[in-house]
């Protein structure tokens, strides 16, 4: 039985009054669209009467109706001459991301000069506030460093960074000088780190002594060190001051240090002009260069283009976050995953509030992000569906000390939910009210191919529909479309927009091959998906993981949801393996809940419930108890290392693991 066949209860209505309140009524008011079908057939495909595609339609109406400031006019909204692959958006226009998310904000005249850009909280409870005028400041600061060093258009700069508010200058002040922005996950080690300096040689990488991780200080300069030296490239290294080291040692433990390369923080951005005129831009002027996860082999290098991802962030935030000028919007991210830049950009673009946490979700207890939520009034948290399934097991308990009554919506994204999971959130976070917006699409295009609208009613586990603007479809293993038959398929997109990478930073034939080559010119993304009788969208997990049991497909997700539904069980990860008999067999390997001893018994009942659900074949042919998985920064589970480990296989480029030490145990699990 198909899990999700089981879902055809609405359990979210949005208010009425709510949902004529929201960001994306007023603009099917303002363009004369009744329902949610209409909006997504005029933003996404041709129109009958009307003289272009939906697409473009959207993409040039959205510019101006969202207030994206060009300093120069682009000549069309997009030159796809060259087909979906290579298009070209916004050609002939001059723009610069800086300028539209801090430049004009902080302008003497601009009513958010004075606002909270940043609000920040320290694992041990420091707390700090940055208008946009200081950031501003600081961005420039950050570009005249930049300017010294010899860093211009065109050149790559690493942030090995924590998540403090300098993270967010130094972003924007790489974007001033039309640098490209190469961010880098703060819980890499050495050799994944190394990787992505190898690749994208920047001359300059920002880092810092370190950070606050569940009570502890974690060390990062090292790390950086030792990346630096197996890598090469990089002349000058800023060093932010975290932790209160020193390169003397003067306060607690001494700093790495390399003379004539590294510089504190202090002394390199400190005495610069806190003035500085942003570089206006050609429209496809590289912004940034974001690494996949990796969860499907070698990191790739996803390129972006400043008037690209400007838009769909923005895009994003105001229609499918509903932005309202008093929101402080909170999701769970690192600088080095999509969802860091995402967050920021799509925020700063309207002068909006952005809370930061740079620590644990548990630390000192449990309730963290909720006593986060309650003390700093947040109206939107966005978090992985990883993070809720942890942290439901500890109680609701935790959750009921706090209020939560700020909250306007939730988000999620990352991989797919459980049903039990997604209704704890709605109901014991959200309060039965609260939309929760899941979103999928990815570093591929810094945003979203779906995701729901606030003003729409919700299915658990769904993911809504199309997001504005974009041509997404479902076909089958020949390309024919079965969106409309309430098959499961295969999700691709049939049309660019403007935030698709350009090609990767490798270059054009690992791009074609990763994502144009299963069929003519549709992108592949690699999900299964399936939309309901009702017109709900669901996904089932990446394609490449799918197990093919007896001739039938199922996606992990689905046996691991069996799973996680036991009281004893906190994580599940399905694997496929070869089989004489079946061709592929299922194996489970299983987190349990503290203090849940590994049995023989329990192991049965794990396979029996699977069988009970899913049939005969998917017992899992074993069920093996470890203490933790494999996963990438963003929480996603590596299931490839998984499977190659079972098998004896080198698990290829594992550069991207958040934490290798997970390999080991797999090797020898109870």
């Amino acid at each position: 039985m198909d899990e999700y066949e089981a879902i055809s209860e609405v359990v979210h209505e949005p208010d009425p009054a709510f949902a004529e309140s929201t960001n994306v009524a007023a603009f099917m008011r303002e363009y004369g669209m009744d329902d949610y079908e209409e909006l997504i057939a005029r933003t996404t495909s041709s129109v009958d009467g009307e003289p272009e595609s939906g697409v473009d339609w959207f993409w040039d109406e959205v510019v101006d109706y969202l207030d994206v400031d060009f300093y120069t006019e682009y000549d069309a909204v997009r030159n796809d001459e060259n087909g979906p692959q290579f298009t070209e958006w916004y050609p002939g226009g001059e723009i610069n991301v800086a300028h539209n998310v801090v430049d004009r904000h902080a302008a003497v005249d601009s009513p958010d000069r004075n606002r909270v850009a940043l609000v920040w909280e320290g694992e041990p409870g420091d707390v700090r506030e940055v208008t946009f005028h200081e950031l501003h400041r600081e961005s420039n600061r950050v570009a005249n460093y930049l300017d010294s060093v010899g860093v211009g258009t065109g050149d790559t700069v690493g942030l090995y960074m924590p998540m403090v508010p300098e993270v967010v200058s130094i972003l924007y002040g790489c974007l001033k000088v039309g640098a490209i922005a190469v961010p880098i996950f703060s819980g890499f080690g050495r050799e994944a780190t190394a990787t992505r300096i190898d690749d994208a040689e920047p001359s300059v990488l920002f880092t810092a002594d370190g950070f606050h991780r569940r009570g502890s200080e974690v060390r990062l300069k090292a790390t950086a060190d030792a990346a630096i030296a197996d890598a090469g490239h990089v002349e000058n290294a800023v060093v932010y001051d975290r932790l209160g080291a020193t390169p003397e040692g003067d306060a607690g433990e001494p700093v790495p240090w390399t003379d004539g390369r590294d510089a504190t923080w202090t002394d390199a951005i400190g005495p610069r002009s806190p003035k500085y005129e942003t570089k206006r831009l050609p429209s496809n002027a590289e912004s940034m260069l974001l690494y996949s996860s990796g969860t499907t082999g070698t990191p790739k290098g996803i390129v972006h283009t400043h008037a690209g991802v400007l838009v769909q962030c923005a895009k994003e935030i105001h229609f499918g976050f509903d932005r309202k000028p008093a929101d402080r919007f909170f999701w769970v991210a690192d600088i080095g995953w999509m969802m860091g830049p995402w967050t920021l950009i799509g925020n700063h673009a309207f002068g909006g509030t952005v809370f930061m946490y740079e620590g644990a979700p548990d630390h000192p207890e449990p309730d963290r992000y909720w006593e986060l939520i309650d003390r700093h009034g947040i109206t939107q948290f966005g978090v992985s569906p990883t993070a809720i399934r942890a942290l439901r097991k500890h109680g609701d308990e935790w959750v009921e000390g706090h209020d939560l009554s700020s909250l306007r919506i939730l988000g999620s994204t990352g991989e797919p939910w459980d049903p039990e999971s997604w209704t704890w959130f709605y109901e014991n976070v959200g309060g039965g009210e609260c939309p929760i917006i899941n979103i999928s699409g990815g570093t591929e295009i810094c945003g979203c191919f779906l995701m729901p609208m606030p003003n729409q009613p919700l299915k658990p586990c769904t993911l809504g529909g199309p997001g504005l603007g974009m041509d997404v479809d479902i076909v089958d293993v020949a390309g024919e479309s079965v969106m409309e038959d309430g098959e499961r398929g295969y999700l691709v997109a049939r049309d660019s927009c403007p935030s698709m990478t350009r090609s990767l930073w490798s270059g054009d034939e690992r791009y074609l091959e990763e994502y144009w080559s299963t069929w003519p010119d549709l992108w592949d993304h690699g999900d299964f998906a399936q939309k309901d009788r009702d017109g709900f969208w669901f996904l089932h997990g990446r394609a490449d993981d799918a197990l093919n049991v007896a001739g039938r497909k199922v996606g992990p997700a689905e046996i691991e949801g069996v799973l996680i539904d036991h009281d004893a069980v906190n994580q599940a990860a399905a694997v496929g393996v070869p089989d004489e008999t079946t061709g592929t067999a299922v194996v489970a390997y299983v987190v349990l809940e503290p203090g849940v001893e590994p049995t023989a018994a329990l192991r049965e009942e794990l396979r029996g419930l699977v069988g009970d659900e899913h049939g005969k074949p998917f017992r899992p042919r074993e069920v093996r108890f470890v203490d933790a998985f494999p996963k990438t920064q963003s929480g996603k589970v590596i299931r490839r290392a998984i499977a190659a480990v079972h098998r004896g296989e080198d698990p290829g480029d594992l550069s991207s693991m958040e934490n290798p030490e997970a390999l080991e145990e797999l090797r020898d699990p109870e």
